[in-house]
């Protein structure tokens, strides 16, 4: 079974666009175990597929609200960005443990502030739910309004290895242009594996019930054209 992306951008067309200027597919077929989302710094404008707002396991991507929520609404301690930092380029289960036991709303207060409707926190942060649209709609506000957050360095700087030993290097972060990544994986039952990237002007966001491997196959069968005639070059 496949899934459509669905490429009307903002309602059918990119705002402003010339006959000009690149266009993206109409339709990309996508096995339905990954779903997909683009967004441009430019509100209202993205793509994704037909399940991008379907709310799936957060796995270690929900660190970044988790790190986003203690750099602005925490106590401003020193060991709240080392804690930050392990999480977002090591994927540091520990210390995202020692975060959520000291901002145990984190997750849900982001979503409430970000308006991300299929983001919950489920009390836990292992528990947590979110959408790519949802991913992918986060990382494009921090680009507009707070382009030097740290996230976003710790990103670009990631570990090539977790801190279980996880190599980190696959699905959005094989995209052109992709400047830094976020990866989660399931540490047990069936493989389940999320990627969240940004690059100059654009962010994307995967999600699969399957292996690194079909992830990175997944996404870079619909987007490699698409990050590289589509999106601002740099």
């Amino acid at each position: 079974m496949a899934v459509g992306v669905w490429v009307g951008l903002a309602g059918g067309a990119v705002a402003g666009a010339t006959p000009q200027e690149p266009q993206p597919p109409g339709h990309v077929e996508v096995p339905a175990r990954t779903s997909i989302s683009v967004r441009s710094v430019v509100p209202g404008v993205g793509w994704g597929t037909a399940n991008e707002t379907e709310s799936r396991g957060g796995l270690s991507v929900s660190k970044l609200y988790m790190a986003d929520y203690a750099l602005r609404h925490g106590d401003g301690s020193a060991e709240d960005r080392v804690l930050g930092e392990r999480m977002i380029r090591y994927s540091d289960d520990a210390a995202a443990d020692s975060m959520a036991a000291k901002y145990p709303r984190a997750i849900d207060s982001v979503a409430e502030e970000y308006q991300l409707s299929a983001t919950h926190g489920a009390g836990e942060w292992g528990m947590s739910s979110t959408s790519t649209a949802d991913m992918a709609d986060f990382l494009a506000a921090k680009l507009r309004s707070d382009p030097d957050s740290p996230i976003l360095g710790w990103m670009e700087h990631s570990g090539k290895t977790a801190s279980d030993g996880t190599v980190q290097d696959w699905g959005t972060a094989r995209l052109p242009r992709v400047i830094g990544t976020k990866w989660g994986w399931a540490d047990t039952g069936e493989p389940e594996v999320a990627s969240a990237s940004y690059g100059q002007g654009f962010t994307v966001a995967a999600h699969t019930y399957g292996t690194s491997g079909e992830q990175t196959e997944d996404v870079l069968g619909a987007l490699s054209g698409v990050i590289t005639e589509w999106l601002p070059k740099r």
